[in-house]
């Protein structure tokens, strides 16, 4: 467990809509985390961020402190100024070992997230882990302590009630959405195609709402989200000229510039003067701030959720207790299984290193002796061997795997 290290900076710490200005460009992504895992000589590594947290998970025998998350933040290159440098530093949890795999369980089991109980944080965890396994950031050991956060979550999400009536960023979003009496032929304009828009948009379509045009940078995507809409699809750079008007915009891009911005706001209202509404799930928020200012509009973001979060909690708190047991649980039987891997893998060299050792006796050391001997004679040295061979790699094995359950007992 020593080599397991956490570099968090989450809602609890730091406010969401400053978390906006860690988040790396999904594009620049995997080029920023090889350079950094070569420059800091980093063996594993992978990458997350949601609406609520932006994590470093690393597998490094190496300090983790303030210190190194300085150079680490700096090397990446996001274009962060000292005053937020400064503030993300006394905002950062650094987490080690268990303390580090216990948060990582508790994260994907939702007991971190703003809305406790959401499903949705497993499925970011284990996509941003597969995204950085792809790319050949991660490696064995990695893939051991992910295999142990999929047991745990499912474990907690169907062993306990904390999910049964899930209440995620999205839900609470809607039922914002909700209490305005929409109608259902309200237009509705969708920007950006990820994985949060895909949810929401299930709910509008599940109460009737059948009016969408969907904008999204890579139009294929647009495209495919428009399809199960039956909406219109759009490349993200018609917001500029789009002039059908609109009721309801729903956005949420991984930009990290405004989407929203006065000039396109106006270009989209096309005259219209009726109130309108701008429902922002991004980090940071894909509308300006200014656009809040000087229009008239009901404006529902992911901070403005915080408060029926933490009613949220109140409500989930005794599921709370038994999903921290169940983690518990996870992590004392997880200890030992990964000493093992780790013997296994330490071990893998043995029968490597006594072939090596046969080789040169027979061929250096002894050959003159081995080569005065009668056929007859070789063929039992050589039975010999392998007789002995066999054996001085299972005895170590074996008195390993005895130490290591001795230990743990």
């Amino acid at each position: 467990m020593k080599y397991l290290k956490i570099i968090a900076f989450t809602h609890k710490q730091i406010e969401l809509k400053e978390l906006g200005k860690l988040v790396i460009c999904q594009e620049n992504l995997t080029d920023k985390l090889k350079q950094v895992q070569s420059e800091f000589k980093i063996p594993e590594i992978f990458y997350l961020a949601t609406c609520n947290r932006v994590e470093f998970v690393l597998a490094t025998s190496q300090v983790i402190d303030k210190a190194f998350t300085k150079k680490f933040i700096a090397a990446l290159q996001i274009g962060l100024c000292e005053d937020y440098m400064a503030t993300f530093l006394a905002g950062v949890s650094i987490y080690h070992e268990q303390e580090a795999l216990n948060h990582l369980l508790r994260t994907s089991c939702s007991l971190e997230s703003l809305v406790v109980g959401e499903k949705e944080i497993l499925a970011q965890v284990r996509k941003a882990y597969e995204s950085c396994r792809e790319a050949g950031l991660t490696g064995d050991y990695l893939r051991m302590v992910m295999e142990r956060v999929v047991k745990t979550a499912k474990e907690v999400y169907t062993d306990t009630m904390i999910s049964r009536k899930p209440i995620s960023v999205v839900s609470l979003a809607y039922r914002k959405l909700k209490d305005l009496d929409l109608c259902s032929k309200a237009r509705i304009l969708i920007i950006g195609a990820g994985e949060t828009n895909q949810n929401i948009s299930q709910y509008l379509q599940k109460h009737k709402f059948s009016i969408f045009s969907v904008f999204n940078r890579t139009l294929s995507k647009a495209e495919e989200l428009a399809a199960n809409l039956n909406g219109d699809a759009y490349n993200l750079d018609d917001l500029k000229t789009y002039n059908k008007g609109f009721d309801v915009i729903i956005t949420c891009t991984s930009s990290v510039r405004p989407i929203i911005t006065p000039e396109i706001y106006t270009t989209l209202l096309n005259g219209e003067t009726g109130k309108k509404t701008i429902v922002d799930l991004a980090i940071p928020n894909d509308t300006d701030p200014e656009v809040v200012k000087q229009f008239n509009i009901n404006f529902i973001e992911v901070h403005s959720l915080n408060e029926v979060a933490k009613n949220n909690l109140k409500d989930r708190y005794e599921e709370l207790v038994y999903a921290e047991q169940i983690i518990e649980n996870n992590i004392r039987e997880f200890v030992p299984v990964l000493k093992q891997r780790q013997i296994e893998l330490a071990m893998s060299q043995v029968p490597v290193k006594i072939k090596e050792i046969r080789h040169r006796a027979l061929n250096s050391v002894f050959a003159d002796e081995v080569g005065n001997m009668d056929e007859q004679s070789r063929e039992v040295l050589e039975k010999i061997m392998d007789y002995m061979e066999k054996k001085y790699i299972s005895v170590p094995m074996v008195m390993a795997k005895e130490i290591l359950v001795n230990n743990c007992n």
